[in-house]
């Protein structure tokens, strides 16, 4: 990848972000191209995305990582820590920590999507970051009730995502979600799995990805009382028997 190439991420990057309402200054987004570059290079020797050009790259990585700073209800600052749960090849972590100086710890089951990632918040001095190959359920037991924000874009379904959530924030903590075109249906046991775990839906916004590359919507659930529950459960319970509005949960 010559620099042109770079200059050109760049300069597209600072142009998406600036038409969607976000402040990006040039080294930062840098940064995120640099980020790219290193993912696009290591995607050569092991899978970690399906997207392989730069350009589309850009827009279905970096500024798909960033659109929940769109949203009136995040409101993140450097220092606050959040999880990025199922980061794959650091997504939408690494933007996200680089954007907004918060403090990040960024996981998946996959060891080696872990080891990379962990190599790129090396090369990129990110001494705001860690990764680590663990389950939500173990961070969660491990270090309980400590998080300002739960971060995840394209992982799982929005129940399975609030009961790893909520064990890992702090009260008055946010799970922010990010994703395509969710169901009624999901909707629906996302609404019943917040209330069971002690979360709160407090806005669901919408956004166009630039070139019209995706519709994305945000959807931000708040730590407000206590679980009806005890979380985490066992390790695979939250996919195999998830919290569903037509069982109900004694």
């Amino acid at each position: 990848m010559d620099q042109h190439e770079i200059d050109e991420a760049v300069d597209q990057l600072l142009e998406e972000t600036h038409s969607m309402g976000l402040k990006c200054p040039e080294d930062r987004a840098r940064k995120m191209v640099r980020h790219l570059e290193l993912v696009i290079e290591k995607n050569k020797v092991m899978n970690l995305t399906r997207i392989v050009t730069l350009r589309d790259a850009v827009t279905l990585h970096i500024v798909d990582s960033l659109v929940p700073l769109l949203t009136k209800d995040f409101n993140p600052s450097e220092g606050l820590r959040f999880v990025d749960i199922g980061t794959g090849a650091g997504f939408p972590g690494i933007p996200l920590a680089i954007l907004t100086g918060m403090d990040g710890t960024f996981i998946d089951s996959v060891g080696k999507k872990i080891a990379a990632v962990n190599e790129f918040i090396q090369v990129l001095g990110l001494d705001n970051c860690r990764a680590v190959s663990t389950r939500a359920e173990m961070l969660a037991i491990e270090e309980p009730s400590v998080y300002d924000y739960v971060c995840a874009r394209a992982v799982a379904q929005s129940n399975v995502l609030i009961e790893y959530a909520t064990p890992l924030l702090k009260y008055g903590g946010q799970l922010i979600l990010e994703k395509a075109n969710p169901t009624a249906e999901e909707l629906d046991n996302a609404n019943y799995a917040a209330q069971v775990c002690g979360l709160v839906r407090v806005s669901r916004e919408t956004f166009e990805l630039p070139r019209d590359l995706g519709h994305r919507e945000v959807l931000i659930y708040e730590k407000d009382h206590e679980a009806r529950i005890q979380l985490p459960r066992r390790n695979g319970l939250a996919k195999s028997d998830p919290l569903l509005a037509h069982k109900g949960h004694k």
